[in-house]
């Protein structure tokens, strides 16, 4: 046996924790950082939140009774520690199982897990329902909730403490302060925090003892005497009480621990990685055009403004970017809901604004979206990242978006296919004052054209008529454009029949016109699009045609929540391989 296992050998359950002494627990840390490590760095995963959160987890484990006393993790990016001591290790000690579990808590792997979670902000809100549903049915046990400072930004986290502050009853929420979100923090609130950490907790101006908190200060959040004893004082708590704790993210991890935003979460073989040469061409991706794009407008426009929602790095806002923004670039936190309507504000006020999301996360704001955006037209632009089909966790997926905002009025939803029309259409967007206008940035490889896109896109609703044809006619959104150059290709081949190609651009709405024309010499419409069928694109083209004699097959994802399934199993079992889609078509003819 590995002499890094000598101790974790010995725990099987939480139970065998109790037992360890402080040389034992402090080799028990070292053991499961090097777990984590290697795991991460085969798989990929969040890093630097698991490193900063294993002492902690030990000694809450070591403390508490899971699961009679319930944890409640935030976003899950600190759950790697709790699974390893929760019957769960061979997850990272055979490499065999490393894709056994997910890497958040998910209820169907263990009784440990209370909620599957991915997105921010939750636990405390959570946390209350469970405490109140045990004080309604005469229970006792303690309900802790687990949330980083980042996660605080939140505005149901915000939501969430109010009304825990006012529980009267067992609530124990554990802050993990390691002063940094994804990257790092923005707000009011960090200032506080920051007082808190530089006064060891005795500042009279205290966030969360204003709230009504009992209020207790760990400094060291990586000393288990520290966590021990101020565990031990607040188990079986009477009333509402808030641990905060100052940890290192990366902890143990000398890169981690100093450049945090990057080693939040690595790809496979990040920690293998020698370092890139000065000189090294950057390769040229869609977010890098939307960071060169966004600089270059702002040189020439100080009303051009960009807008991160705390995940800079997914849409290429790099701290160099950042840096060369300056106060032509604001990271709202965790925030996505005031992002939005900060955006609405911004452009109502004359600026010009542009706001990056992931599609998983734009799900947060459904209703600024459709309140504070549409209802009042402001010309804002949103940039939809990452938008599609894909084989993510189940907290993560990226295919609602389309269903979530092209049915919302006022809104132009665009879908370019390379990159001459992203730039053409962030240009329209920030050049016309009529629409809120969001873009579903490409999640492919660059295509470039390398001829300037001329399309007037003012023109609301008119698609493309790449290539003319009859009796079917193939509408490829997006992403999935390129997938339908692959099916017209096909009918060819196999079929003898010569399609016609569209590219709709628009999401949001249909070209009626064109739809109508097509009735004349065609039998078969055909919708492609990388997300949810279900109110998407293309049910709106089949309703369009609903009285009609034409046929209409819409191919896209089913109404699921899929968890890690392959990429290309999912096409198959949505028929979105060129082949399947060729054979749906000749059954339908």
């Amino acid at each position: 046996m590995e002499k890094t296992l000598m101790v974790l050998d010995k725990i099987n359950t939480p139970e065998d924790l109790r037992g360890l002494s402080a040389e034992e627990m402090n080799l028990l840390s070292a053991e499961i950082r090097d777990l984590i490590l290697k795991k991460v760095n085969t798989t990929g995963g969040h890093l630097g939140p698991n490193l900063g959160m294993v002492e902690a987890t030990i000694a809450l484990h070591r403390v508490f009774n899971s699961p009679v006393d319930k944890f409640v993790f935030d976003v899950s990016h600190q759950c790697y520690p709790h699974k390893i001591l929760t019957e769960r290790k061979e997850g990272f000690t055979n490499p065999a199982k490393y894709h056994t579990y997910t890497g958040y808590t998910a209820p169907e792997e263990s009784a440990h897990d209370l909620f599957k979670v991915g997105h921010t902000s939750t636990s405390v809100s959570l946390a209350c329902g469970l405490a109140k549903a045990r004080d309604l049915i005469g229970g006792k046990e303690n309900v802790v909730a687990i949330i980083g400072d980042g996660s605080l930004t939140g505005g149901e986290a915000l939501e969430g403490l109010n009304n825990a502050a006012v529980l009267g009853s067992n609530i124990i929420i554990v802050v993990n302060d390691n002063d940094m979100s994804i990257a790092e923090n923005h707000g009011g609130l960090y200032s506080n925090l920051k007082l808190l950490r530089d006064t060891k907790g005795q500042a009279e101006n205290n966030f969360f003892k204003t709230l009504g908190f009992d209020y207790y200060y760990i400094d060291n959040g990586h000393d288990f005497n520290e966590l021990i004893s101020v565990f031990d004082r607040v188990k079986d708590a009477d009333h509402p009480v808030l641990v905060h704790m100052h940890t290192i993210k990366g902890k143990g991890l000398h890169e981690a621990e100093v450049d945090k935003e990057h080693y939040h979460w690595i790809v496979p073989g990040e920690l293998d990685k020698k370092p890139v040469a000065e000189n090294a061409i950057r390769k040229e991706s869609y977010e890098s055009i939307t960071a060169d794009y966004i600089l270059d407008r702002a040189s020439k426009d100080s009303s051009i403004i960009a807008i991160s929602p705390a995940t800079p790095g997914v849409s290429g806002f790099t701290p160099e970017f950042r840096k060369k923004l300056g106060k032509n670039y604001v990271d709202v936190g965790i925030a996505e809901e005031h992002a939005v309507a900060f955006a609405s504000g911004l452009a109502k006020g004359g600026a010009k604004p542009m706001l990056a999301v992931m599609s998983s996360f734009i799900q947060r704001t459904y209703d600024q979206l459709s309140q504070d955006l549409a209802l009042n037209n402001t010309p804002a632009t949103l940039l939809i990242f990452w938008g599609g089909i894909t084989g993510m966790d189940a907290t993560h997926l990226s295919k609602y978006d389309i269903p979530l905002i092209c049915n919302i009025p006022n809104i132009v939803y665009l879908a370019p296919v390379n990159k001459e029309e992203y730039i053409s259409m962030m240009d329209w967007a920030n050049s016309q004052s009529e629409h809120s206008v969001v873009i579903r940035v490409p999640f492919t490889q660059v295509i470039s054209t390398g001829e300037k896109d001329t399309t007037d896109y003012s023109k609301i609703n008119k698609y493309q008529v790449v290539e003319s044809g009859s009796e079917v006619a193939i509408l490829g959104l997006g992403n999935f454009f390129h997938l339908g150059v692959k099916v017209k290709d096909a009918l060819k081949a196999n079929l003898g029949i010569s399609a016609t190609l569209i590219n709709p651009h628009f999401i949001s709405g249909v070209d009626e016109e064109l739809m109508e024309s097509l009735k004349t010499n065609h039998k078969l419409v055909i919708t492609l699009e990388d997300g949810a069928l279900e109110g998407g694109f293309g049910e709106k083209i089949a309703s369009y045609f609903g009285n009609s004699d034409m046929k209409v097959l819409n191919f896209g994802a089913r109404k699921e929540f899929t968890d890690r399934v392959p990429l290309e199993e999912l096409y198959q079992r949505y028929h979105l391989t060129p082949e399947q889609i060729v054979d749906d078509i000749k059954n339908c003819l």
